[in-house]
């Protein structure tokens, strides 16, 4: 009888003084469309105010706390037993991937060394995390998005919560996907446009524009047309742009005037 694949193997790693414990549901869901979270470890001072909301997310996350009191102020004690634990996983070769749950930009060397090592690595933070940090991983989502109001089950496709972005600020980068790729008639399959768009930026996601789905997100931001043929998956295309007529180009010309 054949075996199910297995899931790959996931190691979690969360400073705790860089991300909330809000996220702590939304982020392990998130996780489980990845792979197993195999290893899950969490580094701060957890006599401090601010990592001490994480207490009541050990339990029911089955999160293993590594306890770094902060004897000198200044020192991170934290990110320094966080890189040295990554390693010694790394060098184990038991796992597939690694999430790096912080929105501290020095996680970032820390992130290519593992990738150029072959494995990949999944950024977890704040959008105000340092570009730096956001491109060495393979795909980087927000954190806001994690919250419990934005990965509501709802049945509407729109997120309820703020968006961190409006749509229109997707479509320079769809649009330039579009272009890249190959057609003569201006049509392109939307899944493939999102596979590319996660190659190029790997913090684009729909729901920073308010949206659950690319499509809807395509569909809202104005620029695009879509096509759903009864046989054969969703495309998309940029609007054609519709000539002015030279009657009303003169009448223009003459307003001006």
């Amino acid at each position: 009888m054949p075996t199910e694949p297995r899931s790959p193997r996931l190691a979690v790693l969360i400073d705790a003084d860089n991300a909330s414990a809000k996220i702590a549901d939304g982020l392990f869901e998130e996780i489980a469309k990845i792979g197993e979270a195999s290893v899950r470890r969490i580094y701060g001072d957890f006599s401090s105010p601010h990592s001490k909301a994480w207490e009541n997310q050990l339990a029911k996350h089955a999160i293993i706390p590594q306890q770094q009191f902060a004897y000198t102020k200044g020192k991170n004690a934290s990110d320094i037993t966080l890189v040295i634990d990554a390693m010694d996983l790394l060098h184990s070769g038991r796992l597939d991937g690694f999430c790096l749950v912080s929105s501290d930009s020095d996680f970032t060397r820390l992130a290519s060394r593992i990738r150029e090592q072959g494995v990949d690595v999944y950024g977890f933070g704040e959008q105000k995390t340092p570009e730096s940090f956001r491109q060495a991983c393979r795909r980087f989502v927000y954190t806001e998005n994690l919250l419990p109001a934005a990965t509501s089950n709802s049945p509407d496709s729109q997120s309820t919560a703020k968006p961190l972005q409006p749509p229109s600020a997707a479509v320079p980068i769809i649009s330039k996907v579009i272009d890249e790729m190959d057609s003569e008639d201006g049509w392109v399959p939307l899944g493939a446009v999102g596979n590319r768009l996660a190659n190029l930026a790997s913090d684009f996601d729909s729901r920073t524009f308010g949206f659950r789905r690319l499509s809807d997100l395509v569909k809202k931001a104005g620029a695009f047309e879509v096509d759903h043929p009864k046989e054969g998956s969703m495309r998309v295309r940029i609007k054609p742009v519709v000539p002015t007529p030279p009657a009303e180009k003169s009448r223009r010309s003459r307003r001006k005037s």
